[in-house]
């Protein structure tokens, strides 16, 4: 059975993206599709919602562009993370753990 597809909550895009350029810059579809490969096709971003997000995130100088040519021979925007970017992540993963511990306090069975 193919995964049900997931509607991102509010403000969790730029926390996906910050983590998934962690390690490695990557362009924009490459983004998306490492999105999707982790969340087991759960996730899938559009473009219009992710070059957007890259766009701000870029002017807020949490992600620094990079012209290279890409695994098809084609010129393509790669981005990484900036020293602000590498904070911003820390700080929203911790919040981000923070709330889903919460909500998951919440939803679990009460005990009386």
């Amino acid at each position: 059975m193919p995964p049900q597809k997931l509607e991102l909550p509010q403000g969790t895009l730029e926390l996906l993206i910050l983590q998934t350029i962690e390690y490695e810059p990557r362009h924009g579809w490459g983004i998306s599709e490492r999105i999707n490969q982790r969340s087991d096709g759960a996730l899938q971003v559009q473009q219009g919602s992710l070059y957007p997000a890259l766009h701000r995130m870029e002017r807020r100088n949490l992600i620094s562009p990079d012209w290279r040519v890409s695994e098809n021979g084609r010129k393509a925007k790669y981005y990484k993370l900036t020293a602000r970017g590498r904070k911003e992540l820390r700080q929203q993963a911790e919040a981000w753990q923070k709330l889903t511990q919460a909500v998951a306090m919440i939803l679990a069975p009460e005990v009386r």
